[in-house]
């Protein structure tokens, strides 16, 4: 399996990241008008806050997207810690100490050990 973290939280990650990125372009955008670099500088900054504002949408839909499959998740207890997690697809790693979960036998690393 290749997520390290759970699957719900990997979504958010990615929907913090292109919240962060979105930021992070709007804020250098307006470095051009900030120093002054005139009629370049206010392109530059329409530029910049378009590409922001347009990762900032991108990051709405995937938290939106995130929540949509974390209402429909089905919530086991995890074997290890005892803490009730989300399980999304046939495996998924709890959401608290990363052990790899599943409800299918054929996929579960523990019934396999």
């Amino acid at each position: 399996m290749k997520f390290k973290s759970s699957k719900v939280n990997e979504f958010r990650l990615w929907g913090l990241l292109l919240t962060m990125g979105g930021m992070l372009l709007m804020i250098i955008g307006l470095a051009g008008i900030v120093f002054g670099w005139g009629t370049a500088g206010k392109i530059m900054a329409g530029v910049f806050m378009v590409i922001g504002a347009i990762a900032m949408l991108a990051s709405m839909g995937v938290y939106f997207w995130a929540g949509m499959m974390s209402t429909s998740a089905t919530v086991i207890e995890c074997p290890e810690c005892g803490k009730p997690t989300k399980l999304l697809g046939k495996t998924d790693r709890c959401m608290f100490c990363k052990t790899i979960l599943s409800l299918d036998p054929k996929h579960d690393p523990q019934a396999n050990a």
